[in-house]
């Protein structure tokens, strides 16, 4: 029934597909249990607790549950990049911003080494 299965622990998402917000959709997911069984609880947990306990409960337990992934999540960095875009979009983008300017200076020093007139005479020492 779970669609995010990982060897670390279960991860809790607030389902896409659900009918008010997917928080009990999202619940069974991460508990292994039939939706139907946790919106029947939730139900009787609103009838004995009254509306607006369960209601405040519910729309906090929205705000706090990340929504679930688009796309299956296939490995631990997927994971840990898609819960730091969810929880702080700037941080993600600076870091990434960061890793992809590493990467074109990394690029420039390989492009200048390459093109330089002393790799050419390496090539030709060594051929």
């Amino acid at each position: 029934m779970r669609r995010y299965d990982d060897s670390s622990g279960r991860r809790l998402y607030r389902s896409r597909s659900g009918v008010i917000c997917g928080v009990c959709r999202g619940l069974s997911d991460y508990l292994d249990l039939r939706v139907g069984w946790v919106r029947f609880f939730t139900l009787l947990i609103l009838f004995f607790t009254g509306i607006w306990p369960i209601v405040f409960i519910y729309f906090i337990a929205c705000l706090l549950m990340k929504p679930e992934p688009v796309i299956p999540l296939e490995n631990e960095f997927q994971r840990d990049f898609y819960d730091n875009y969810v929880s702080s979009r700037g941080r993600t983008l600076r870091d990434l911003k960061r890793r992809f300017s590493n990467l074109d200076r990394r690029m420039c020093r390989m492009e200048d080494r390459v093109t330089s007139r002393d790799f050419e005479w390496e090539q030709r020492l060594n051929s």
